[in-house]
């Protein structure tokens, strides 16, 4: 047994089951994530209810949202009436009834002795909505220009309501959009040159055609108006659905598995395709998901040549004194840095000192409104690269210190410089750690939350970084991150219940986009380190 200590295998097969430990705790938190965020996305088979609540004989329709066994002994001292309850532990049934104008809540929790008898609602149909969620109902008839029609051309009437959506949506992002931008600018010009009867035209002719766009999006909605949908809602009552609201409907309990299959993908398409609504409980992540991507590729086009060049000099130019070991530790120790602490000084330097600034030299026709001088995307690309900064130093760093000397003495004995040898030699081979320390610094940024809170990210932002005005990359505008949207959903939601397997199904995207943005770079620093693999040798 002594040799066998001495050996070093304990020790061998100690690491490997911690490796493998760490794995299976990986690989199995990601299929959690995966499984509640995905199967939210999964056509659902919704039940009519008969229940007898108090001697109150109702039908409920809905969802199974959640099934939970509880002890009757709890219940009794929540002040539920258990008198009817046999055993030790009644099952308790979450239901998501949907239908948010009609009914107070969305969910209702019954328990197995107040249901009657439970099937599946037959020809039911699920009704997504731009406003108030889902509505479960039957529908009856479908109008169109205010004469009944036949459920069959429901289908192209839905076609045509989107088709008419969408172009209302164009006209308010691009034209109206474009046509507001230029109003800016001649009231920037009016404030510097004073009123022209150049500028005046200018401003006449644009909100003329403001006017007429505005009656376009008039004639266009007034065509939504004249069409509904009727559906009998699980009391009985006939509602009316007007079609502008209606995204999509479907019936779940008559889907084939393959119909399924088709729907779930569908429904996951429009999820990362998508803008979101209702506080961030509906809809999609688009905007979240652009702005978490372009944050990070900025803060890498940031933090890359800094790091990098931070790195050259202190290992190929600093001395070895007694100021290069200081800032080495300085380094160090700014990786265990608070990121909220990044946050705040981010606020106050690159926020309210540089972009006030800015905004005083070169907007100050636009003050006391700020441009730069307010959160956006560039102070938080910077904040995170100053955070990430130190991960990219030490990685280019220990990249540097493993290039034999060697190499370096050839080249310069070959008559180049050592800027040469730097530009042509050193940083190529080094160019894999470098990679290494971008992989890291994207891991990190793509996930922080905190600092950015402070310098940009919001709620809601109405228009991405990126469109098709002038000068198309705006970097003063605040944008949407797939973090704070899991954690304004989770802690901030109106409605906690409906909106937790959307902070799953975010949280399994944000790794996802994590994952992928990291396969990009390992994927490019393997092809470097084969390219310049020769070099070494």
């Amino acid at each position: 047994m002594g040799n066998w200590f001495k050996s070093g295998s304990p020790w061998i097969w100690l690491t490997a089951g911690a490796v493998s430990l760490s794995l299976v705790a990986v690989l199995g938190l990601l299929l959690l994530i995966g499984w509640k965020g995905l199967s939210y996305f999964w056509p659902a088979p919704v039940y009519q209810f008969d229940v007898d609540i108090n001697g109150n004989r109702q039908a409920i329709i809905g969802e199974i949202y959640e099934t939970k066994s509880v002890s009757v002994r709890q219940l009794a001292e929540a002040g539920v009436d258990v008198s009817a309850i046999e055993g030790e532990r009644v099952f308790r049934y979450l239901i998501k009834t949907g239908n948010r104008e009609r009914v107070e809540l969305d969910f209702i929790t019954l328990l197995e002795t107040q249901i009657t008898s439970k099937t599946l609602a037959d020809d039911i149909a699920v009704i997504d909505r731009i406003k108030n969620g889902k509505f479960y109902g039957y529908p009856v008839s479908f109008i169109d220009d205010g004469q009944s029609k036949s459920l069959a051309e429901l289908e192209q009437g839905l076609q045509d309501a989107d088709r008419v959506r969408g172009e209302i949506d164009s006209l308010l992002k691009t034209n109206v959009a474009a046509i507001n931008h230029q109003l800016d600018q001649l009231r920037q010009q009016e404030r510097q040159q004073g009123k022209q009867p150049a500028i005046t035209a200018q401003r006449l002719q644009l909100e003329q055609r403001y006017a007429d766009i505005e009656q376009r999006m008039l004639a266009l909605r007034k065509l939504l108006d004249q069409d509904a949908l009727l559906v009998r809602d699980m009391a009985g009552t006939m509602v009316k659905l007007p079609l502008e609201q209606v995204l999509d409907i479907w019936y779940p309990n008559n889907l084939t598995t393959i119909e399924k299959v088709a729907h779930w993908g569908r429904q996951i398409g429009k999820f990362v395709s998508e803008d979101p609504r209702e506080a961030n409980t509906e809809g999609g992540v688009f905007p979240a998901i652009f702005g978490t991507v372009f944050m990070v590729l900025l803060m890498s086009v940031i933090v890359t040549p800094l790091g990098v060049m931070a790195a050259i000099y202190l290992h190929e130019y600093a001395g070895k004194n007694r100021f290069t070991k200081l800032i080495r530790v300085a380094v160090i120790n700014l990786a265990g840095v608070p990121s909220i602490v990044y946050g705040v000084f981010g606020l106050g330097f690159f926020v309210y000192m540089v972009g006030g600034t800015i905004d005083e030299i070169f907007f100050s026709d636009q003050l006391p409104a700020p441009t730069f001088g307010t959160p956006g995307i560039l102070w938080s690309a910077l904040t995170l690269a100053i955070l990430t900064l130190p991960v990219v130093i030490v990685s280019t760093e220990e990249g540097l210190a493993r290039i034999p000397s060697s190499v370096r003495h050839g080249s310069l004995a070959l008559g180049a410089t050592q800027a040469e040898t730097l530009w042509r030699i050193v940083l190529p081979m080094a160019s894999p750690a470098i990679m290494t320390g971008l992989i890291l610094a994207v891991a990190r940024a793509a996930g922080e939350v905190a600092p950015l809170m402070l310098v940009g990210v919001v709620k809601m932002a109405p228009t991405l970084p990126v469109d098709n005005l002038f000068p198309y990359l705006h970097l003063d505008r605040k944008f949407m991150h797939l973090g704070y949207h899991i954690y304004d959903v989770g802690f901030q939601s109106p409605n906690v219940e409906a909106a937790r397997p959307l902070v799953y199904a975010t949280s399994f995207l944000l790794v996802t986009v994590i994952v992928g943005l990291n396969l990009t770079a390992i994927g490019i620093r393997n092809h470097l380190r084969e390219k310049y693999r020769s070099l070494e040798q």
